[in-house]
């Protein structure tokens, strides 16, 4: 599969869960790789975050799939590092042409009502969307080939969802509905480049960050939240792949989309629909 032969793809939080499943699904369809994750726990976040052996993971199935990466350890609410990222990627491959703004965290329960949950979710998943832009982006319009930029939102990005009033919670969906801003801003500014953005709004994926044992506990001591149909997809699955929403980003991607911009697109299982 060649739908992205000859492009190089920069994919922020990839060293697990959606991140790893873009860079692989990107490598698959013939896409260079450069990828970036913080590989480290931030206080306010109740499940594991990866360390740097997943990351190490994903380059390995990466290279597998027969792509070529190149890694770096890096927080996306420091600019300087997504600039260390992009600069080792250029110096590999020479250009961008794909982005994939997709580090994210889910800070909503526990540790989530901190007050520091709130700049930790609005700096990792709306700061750092817009350091991720303002790094890769003026190489791509000097480059003059075009390209594509494809934000990670969420469901709760077009449509609130009321967990629960805690800081982490109110900053997930700011910053979800925050990128969607983000997103109309630069597909405007970018469209004359020929450089598209969009963003993705998936349902709960199965990832750790939705599956894990800390959120399991708190459905389980909250049985409001699971039986509440306001969680509940209209199709028969409770939680989406993380190759699905791939399949959408390779899709942005590719020239099948060249004239795809400016959309919010659900990948969602009805979730929005209802």
């Amino acid at each position: 599969m060649t739908r992205l032969a000859g492009k190089v793809a920069f994919i922020t939080g990839a060293a697990r869960g959606q991140g790893r499943s873009h860079a692989v699904r990107l490598a698959e369809e013939g896409a260079d790789i450069v990828a970036m994750d913080i590989c480290a726990q931030i206080d306010t976040v109740f499940y594991p975050m990866p360390d740097e052996a997943e990351l190490t993971e994903t380059a390995r199935l990466v290279e597998k799939a027969g792509g070529r990466i190149v890694t770096s350890v890096g927080d996306v609410r420091d600019r300087a590092d997504i600039q260390r990222a992009y600069d080792a990627g250029i110096a590999e491959f020479g250009h961008i042409d794909v982005v994939a703004a997709n580090a994210g965290i889910m800070p909503v329960i526990e540790r989530g009502s901190e007050p520091q949950a709130w700049h930790d979710a609005v700096d990792t998943m709306l700061t750092g969307v817009w350091h991720t832009l303002e790094v890769t982006v003026p190489g791509m319009i000097e480059r003059g080939r075009g390209g594509s930029i494809a934000i990670t939102s969420s469901a709760a990005g077009l449509r609130s969802i009321g967990l629960n009033t805690f800081p982490g919670q109110a900053g997930y969906s700011a910053s979800k509905h925050g990128v969607v801003g983000l997103m109309r801003l630069y597909s405007k500014q970018l469209a004359k480049h020929s450089i598209r953005v969009n963003t993705i709004h998936p349902t709960g994926v199965n990832t750790p960050m939705v599956a894990n044992a800390e959120y399991g506990a708190f459905v389980d001591a909250n049985p409001e939240v699971a039986a509440d149909d306001a969680y509940k997809n209209p199709m028969p699955v409770e939680l989406i792949e993380a190759v699905d929403v791939s399949n959408a980003l390779v899709f942005l991607a590719s020239d099948e989309a060249r004239y795809i911009t400016g959309v919010t697109l659900p990948v969602d299982a009805g979730y929005n629909n209802r």
